[in-house]
């Protein structure tokens, strides 16, 4: 089974099911009641997934502005230090801190 999920079957489950025969076959209600769970599962599966993909479409999203953003940043100290005769308001160290900060959230490094 899964753990914290409203999934009820694994595979090995419906591998294995046997249903039990009567005079005329198999017992409908117990089929019937069997294919419901099935059922219930590929919805669960089905929605579970939509999350899922839906989840990873903003992380994506996410990523790429917070990429777009350290590109901009590291653009801007290049220039910064291309210019450094004509230091401004912002120091070299300020700069580098947040650099720094920006790759943390960027790449997820947590020193």
């Amino acid at each position: 089974m899964y753990s914290g999920e409203k999934i009820m079957l694994t595979t090995q489950d419906i591998l294995n099911k046997d249903f039990k025969i009567d005079a005329r076959g198999y017992r409908p209600q117990e089929v019937d009641k069997f294919l419901d769970i099935i059922i219930a599962d590929y919805t669960e599966f089905s929605t579970l997934l939509k999350k899922q993909e839906k989840e990873i479409q903003v992380l994506t999203e996410r990523n790429m502005k917070m990429k777009q953003e350290y590109q901009k940043l590291r653009s801007r100290y290049e220039a910064l230090n291309d210019g450094e005769s004509s230091q401004g308001s912002v120091s070299n160290v300020d700069i580098l801190r947040r650099l720094s900060q920006l790759e943390k959230t960027v790449f997820g490094r947590n020193e």
